[in-house]
């Protein structure tokens, strides 16, 4: 009893002590004196975040990328969402999987969270960052808060910005730092450097440090990036070359590409070729345009004409003509994957095949606005024996029935250049798109369905109302149909695919404008300002990005069409530039300082020879003197050796990759010894175009000079004159005359295109 009253008595002192306080304090200062100042308050730090503290460090330490925890089936009996697209599952995972032993709240310093990525214990993928370092603070700051998840919503990140841009350097060795800001949905921002992933598209030019410090180590261009969150940012980086001795030649300009590449050039220091002669132009532009080389008719009259314009007009002559009518038909349908075999692989679906080739001809032919076409193609229903534009529907997906998630990514692949697959799983890896992005193009096809049609052979594509939208991933929400890039669903009723033909046909659609010109400007000039071409992402950006921008423009001012951006692009100076290097340039691979030289695809090549001859080939199962170009057969493979080996695309998917163009030794024993180039010019020279040119010319010099135009499309140079000269005085002039056809034939000039 006595203690309980000594507590209560000095309870009750205590509590007087504190009135007499709380009173002195309320007292005015006597007169004279000044009011002490107050001690300011210790700072209250508040406790790490998982979602905005901790999994920025998951993301910058690399446990959740795909080779660690952040693969399908984790690591080490730990999983993580690859790049952080669950931070629900991830929380969970991290703290409530195995209670005490990741995370332990009692001695947090003894979570093994902590101790693996430190380095204090063994851990497969080694220490992760210092003991001391900022990252291990706040790991451990949030474990010894309690390891708590976060209460309501926080701010998601919206953004990020790089603190410069472009970087030129005036010499190797040079340094300079980036920052990366973040910007968050409740308009905050946070400098977010520690915590970012860096990298770099060309080491051999410049290299960037995990703090964001970036070393010029040889002259060029390249790209440096950053990566938090969902979100990658760009910064261009120039180092230049030595300016001594470079000069910068002001070459005339034909159009605004010129204008824009070479003011690329210049800031680069690489002077650009000289232009191509009139025989090379006239045998590129005739291959690019038309896929064969010139007739003899054409090279003499196009050699004869002396008018300044010439060039252009043989642009407008080629882009009229029923042969780039056929070459850009054929270049789409192989894209659209036409071939004449249905889901079963049986070769026995002409009818689906030729009604959207020829459907397709007919909107190159008439030179209808690209937009129209792929719109028509987006919203088709109909009989796929008679509708040709629903052949998408039926070439892209093999299988008896429609896969939504499989339209969605070969149609954002084909028509806007994005490769969306990677999110069907998780969120981009390298770009800005979400799984919720994914699953709202997907969204998008749901309701297409396909069902039998009068024949076998015939497939109806309908819209069926009754078909919800794709379904997301991790918790089963339906996810409405939704545009890339835009923040609400599309409204309206019925077929949402009216809405994304909307989208399509919307002359602001960047997307689509930068995909097509990036893919014109690819086949004439052999490499995309973006490569690859079907690859658009912050992490692969463009070469001259303002270039393809113009581009984009172009294409909308031309109504969308096709010829009129080939003929500029075509009429350009850049277009028309030799293959001969200057020494600035000689290295240069991607900024279109000189022609590049490129191996003519397989379809073309046969067309060629076939061409040259006067010899037709039979292709299986078409008729003869079907083109090789318009040949649709793919079962897998074309049944024709000549493209086989030489890399024609069995169509087995919308990539522009599956067509090939690298040598193999395959392919020069097939032109040595095959049976498409020497059975063809021994057929000419005893029956056809050789006998003929052998009859024509009285002289061994006018024999050669022909046959160099025709297999060329150029005169012989005096050395070769003179070396083919001495091979016809010591042979059989009839069998060496074979000989020098069929050697031209096989030739490396013949085989590529320069």
């Amino acid at each position: 009893m006595s203690n309980q009253i000594s507590v209560i008595s000095m309870a009750a002192a205590l509590q007087n002590v504190a009135i007499i306080a709380g009173l002195m304090l309320a007292l005015p200062p006597a007169y004279g004196d000044e009011p002490a100042a107050a001690a300011p308050a210790p700072a209250v730090q508040a406790a790490p975040s998982f979602r905005r503290d901790v999994m920025p460090i998951f993301f910058r330490a690399g446990c959740n990328a795909g080779t660690c925890h952040g693969s399908a089936r984790g690591k080490d009996g730990y999983m993580l969402s690859l790049f952080g697209y669950d931070a629900a599952g991830d929380y969970r995972r991290t703290v409530e999987e195995l209670p005490g032993r990741r995370v332990n709240t009692a001695v947090p310093e003894e979570s093994l969270l902590l101790l693996k990525a430190i380095g204090a214990v063994p851990h497969t993928g080694g220490k992760r960052f210092e003991r001391d370092s900022d990252l291990a603070k706040t790991l451990l700051a949030w474990i010894e808060a309690g390891a708590a998840d976060d209460v309501g919503s926080v701010p998601d990140v919206v953004g990020i910005a790089a603190s410069q841009p472009s970087i030129v350097f005036d010499t190797v060795g040079g340094e300079q730092s980036l920052r990366v800001t973040a910007s968050y949905a409740d308009g905050s921002t946070r400098d977010v450097t520690p915590l970012v992933l860096f990298g770099t598209n060309n080491p051999s030019v410049a290299e960037i440090d995990d703090q964001g410090r970036v070393t010029a180590k040889g002259p060029g261009d390249t790209t440096v990036f950053a990566r938090f969150n969902r979100f990658t940012v760009p910064a261009e980086l120039i180092v230049l070359p030595p300016a001594d001795g470079f000069a910068w030649p002001n070459p005339p300009e034909h159009n605004f590409i010129d204008g824009l590449v070479f003011a690329r050039l210049e800031k680069l220091r690489i002077a650009p070729s000289d232009l191509c002669d009139d025989e090379t132009f006239l045998r590129r532009v005739t291959l690019d345009l038309a896929a064969r080389p010139p007739t003899v008719e054409e090279y003499t009259a196009f050699m004869a004409d002396a008018a300044a314009d010439k060039r252009s007009r043989k642009i407008d002559a080629l882009l009229a003509s029923d042969d780039f009518t056929d070459y850009t038909t054929a270049l789409w349908g192989e894209l659209f994957r036409v071939k004449s075999t249905d889901y079963t692989g049986r070769g026995d679906s002409h009818k689906p095949a030729n009604a959207f080739f020829a459907w397709l001809r007919e909107q190159v032919a008439a030179d209808r606005p690209f937009d129209e076409v792929v719109a028509d193609m987006t919203t088709a229903v109909g009989s796929t024996n008679t509708d040709g534009q629903t052949g998408l529907y039926t070439m892209l997906i093999k299988e008896y029935k429609l896969d939504p998630k499989v339209l969605a990514a070969d149609y954002s692949q084909l028509f806007l250049g994005v490769r969306m697959q990677c999110a069907e799983c998780h969120n981009h890896p390298f770009d800005r798109w979400t799984m919720d992005d994914y699953y709202g193009l997907v969204s998008f096809f749901s309701c297409v369905k396909r069902k039998p049609g009068s024949d076998a052979r015939d497939r109806r594509v309908i819209y069926d109302p009754a078909a919800g939208p794709a379904k997301h991933l991790l918790d089963e929400r339906p996810v409405p149909a939704k545009l890339l890039g835009a923040v609400e669903p599309v409204g309206g009723e019925g077929d949402p695919r009216r809405a994304l033909a909307a989208w399509i046909r919307d002359p602001a659609n960047e997307l689509f404008n930068r995909n097509i010109a990036n893919r014109l400007w690819a086949h004439l000039l052999g490499i995309g300002i973006v490569d690859p071409v079907d690859d658009f992402r912050a992490t692969n950006p463009p070469a001259n990005g303002p270039l393809l921008d113009a581009l984009a423009a172009r294409f909308a001012e031309h109504g969308r069409r096709l010829r009129p951006l080939v003929r500029d692009i075509c009429n350009s100076r850049v277009y028309q530039l030799s293959v001969e290097p200057t020494p600035s340039n000689a290295a240069d691979l991607r900024q279109f300082s000189h022609a590049r030289v490129r191996r003519l695809r397989a379809d073309v090549l046969l067309d060629s020879i076939v061409a040259i001859t006067g010899v037709p080939r039979s292709l299986p199962r078409f008729p003869t003197g079907t083109k090789a170009i318009s040949y649709t057969n793919r079962v897998p493979y074309s049944g024709d050796y000549v493209l086989d080996t030489f890399g024609q695309s069995a169509r087995g998917s919308v990539c522009a990759c599956d067509t090939r163009t690298e040598p193999s030794l395959s392919q020069v024993m097939h032109l040595l010894v095959g049976d498409t180039v020497g059975p063809r010019v021994h057929t000419a020279a005893t029956s056809g175009v050789l006998k003929q040119i052998i009859a024509d010319h009285s002289t061994p010099e006018g024999v050669v000079e022909a046959i160099f135009i025709r297999v060329l499309s150029r005169r012989p140079t005096s050395t070769e004159m003179e070396a083919m000269l001495a091979l016809v005085a010591n042979n059989q002039a009839p069998a060496v005359y074979e000989d020098m056809f069929a050697g031209l034939l096989a030739s490396n000039e013949f085989l590529f295109n320069h």
